[in-house]
């Protein structure tokens, strides 16, 4: 059995559309979803610093960069510096878990920023228009 759709279409004789495009308005965005998604986008970016972090200080490491660099820094400095102590692993990760936690915060702040500001620009703007198709 057909639907009235296909009836309608073998009536008109032409082809019909495979392709629909529909346009609406983005007029709105939910304070708290966009609170919760850039604290998940800022979660999943603090991730990689400290991951990133830990393979560059591994890298780095491993080919003798930082020996070379302390002994510049002896040659300059003095004797009686030790540049290895300030640039252990533990430090360096520290300071990445630091720098994630302060970019985690600030990014999410951002996110409600972001979506104050674009709920109080519709007023002005009338919102973004976007198209979609369903292809």
């Amino acid at each position: 059995m057909s639907s009235v759709a296909e009836k309608l279409a073998r009536k008109s004789g032409r082809k019909p559309a495979t392709t629909k495009q529909v346009r609406l308005k983005l007029v709105y965005v939910d304070f708290w979803s966009a609170v919760k998604l850039s604290f998940l986008v800022a979660l999943c970016l603090g991730i990689v610093t400290i991951v990133a972090t830990f393979l560059i200080f591994t890298v780095l490491n491993g080919t003798g960069i930082f020996d070379k660099i302390d002994a510049l820094y002896t040659d300059i400095a003095g004797s009686s510096s030790d540049l290895a102590s300030i640039l252990s692993i533990g430090n360096v990760m520290g300071f990445a878990f630091v720098v994630a936690i302060l970019n985690t915060v600030v990014i999410t702040a951002l996110g409600a920023v972001y979506a104050v500001l674009y709920n109080l620009s519709v007023k002005v703007t009338g919102g973004l228009l976007v198209g979609f198709t369903n292809n």
